[in-house]
């Protein structure tokens, strides 16, 4: 599979209820936790589409008031490029569903989609799950022994109605969209690519050995 026909989409449009503070905008390494996904996947995919409300704390502590083209400052790529037209209240799903929509408007077929707050995320996990998609296939999302993980995935951009569907019917679960598409479950190489971080707590275990 051509990697230059995936883009990618990343959903920072989270309170950060739990965390306390903007996620996106955490340290990790030298760089926000954003920042460094955007970097990651844009080793295999382009665009990289970050779909944050303008009201989100992501969109308004890493995006407004920066210049340069798309806004790209602190985003981790040049290549970033914000996307704001989700729903109010449709939660990651809806982001999902507008995502896939607005890839599909920049001509992609296909894109990888995660949230911000995934800081362990790799291109090799990127190359698994496109090896994971078939051509029947709607998606294929990472699975560990625990659960299925539909915001580690791939998607084609044709989903993107079907989605929307489920949206405007009032579904707000992203397990909606597992049911509703035709998905290939996908076991990574390495599980701790699905790690992801809601809390201080979290991020302190990631950070202590």
């Amino acid at each position: 599979m051509e990697h230059e026909r995936v883009g990618a989409v990343v959903l920072a449009g989270g309170a950060s209820k739990r965390m306390g503070s903007d996620k996106a905008a955490l340290e990790w390494n030298g760089e926000s936790m954003l920042g460094r996904i955007t970097r990651i996947v844009g080793e295999r995919c382009d665009p990289v589409l970050v779909l944050a409300p303008e009201g989100s704390p992501a969109y308004q502590g890493l995006r407004a008031g920066h210049d340069g083209v798309d806004g790209t400052a602190d985003s981790g790529s040049a290549d970033v490029t914000w996307v704001t037209g989700e729903a109010e209240g449709a939660g990651p799903l809806g982001g999902l569903a507008t995502g896939l929509a607005a890839a599909a408007e920049r001509g992609r077929d296909i894109v990888f989609v995660c949230a911000t707050d995934m800081p362990l995320v790799t291109a090799e996990m990127v190359d698994e799950l496109l090896r994971g998609l078939t051509d029947a296939d709607d998606a294929a999302i990472a699975v560990d022994s625990q659960r299925a993980h539909p915001l580690a995935g791939v998607y084609r951009t044709r989903a993107a109605a079907t989605l929307d569907e489920l949206v405007q019917g009032g579904e707000r679960r992203m397990l909606a969209a597992v049911d509703a598409l035709r998905t290939n479950r996908v076991t990574l190489s390495d599980p701790t690519w699905l790690t992801n971080v809601n809390a201080p707590e979290d991020l302190h275990r990631l950070r202590v050995p």
